[in-house]
């Protein structure tokens, strides 16, 4: 006789804020978890960047040094370095520790969307309104990129490194996979894809949960729409806020979540605060 298999936990979603950080950046463009998911990173229409304590909601330190609103930022893997992109079409890799701006690097022809370190932060990709992703190797002190990948038709939206594998997001409604050790491009034309949230007007943030199971968008209704990898179903609807919802970041091994709206960053997490451990 076989017996039906156990039902699996059904995934953990973040529903419960457990704080509010007053960034007081301007409005915060993009939020960021850092590798560990003990840190997070704020980029502010003000110019700067900003390193946080997540579990405590303090300020750590800020970055200086881009001439315009800061779009996007990541973290090297053992947390010594930063790279940011901005409005000013600059790239620019930081010093954790000392705060000094390490490299500036020039290329883009207009604002840089989105930015990111490969695994062994050895190279940052960049991609920006100039249908271009270019590559730069931090290794060095070349100027110039050591690759630039122009098949692009539209602005450069988003940018993911995984291994050998390189995605990109462009507004001409296509996902760019450049398998880079096979040296092939693999393009994907993204047509229905899920629905309920609003998105006119602004380029908001989607990403997956930890465990990949569910879907996570901004939108500019105040809300933060979760839907089932598989089913493609509404899981919930995370009430944020009244204005849009600008980025998001999902925590890379716990059930926890930033969203940004106007100035703020809210950490959100699947059970309640526990205000003993305070």
């Amino acid at each position: 006789m076989a017996f039906p298999q156990p039902r699996t936990q059904p995934p953990q979603l973040t529903q419960h804020l457990l704080r509010t950080v007053d960034c007081q950046q301007g409005a915060v463009r993009a939020v960021r978890f850092n590798a560990d998911g003990n840190y997070m990173l704020s980029c502010g229409s003000d110019k700067t960047l900003r390193l946080w304590s997540v579990s405590r909601g303090t300020l750590l330190k800020t970055y200086s040094g881009h001439g315009y609103e800061v779009l996007d930022a990541d973290g090297s893997f053992d947390n010594s370095q930063i790279c940011s992109c901005s409005s000013d079409k600059t790239v620019i890799l930081w010093d954790v520790t000392t705060g000094q701006v390490t490299r500036k690097l020039r290329g883009h022809a207009g604002k840089v969307n989105s930015v990111q370190f490969n695994e062994d932060a050895t190279v940052i990709i960049s991609g920006s309104i100039d249908c271009s992703v270019r590559c730069w190797d931090i290794r060095f002190r070349r100027p110039d990129p050591i690759q630039i990948l122009d098949e692009a038709q539209d602005s450069v939206s988003s940018v993911k490194v995984s291994e050998h594998e390189l995605l990109t997001g462009s507004v001409d409604g296509r996902v760019r996979r450049y398998d880079l050790r096979m040296g092939q491009l693999h393009v994907d034309f993204i047509n229905s894809g899920y629905t309920g949230h609003k998105n006119n007007s602004y380029k908001l943030d989607c990403c997956l949960s930890n465990k990949d199971t569910h879907v996570l968008s901004c939108s500019e209704d105040g809300h933060v729409y979760c839907w089932d990898l598989v089913e493609g179903s509404l899981s919930c609807k995370l009430p944020v806020g009244k204005a849009v919802v600008q980025s998001l970041s999902f925590h890379p091994s716990q059930p926890h979540l930033l969203t940004a709206i106007e100035g703020r960053v809210q950490v959100w997490g699947a059970e309640p605060q526990d205000t003993d451990a305070q």
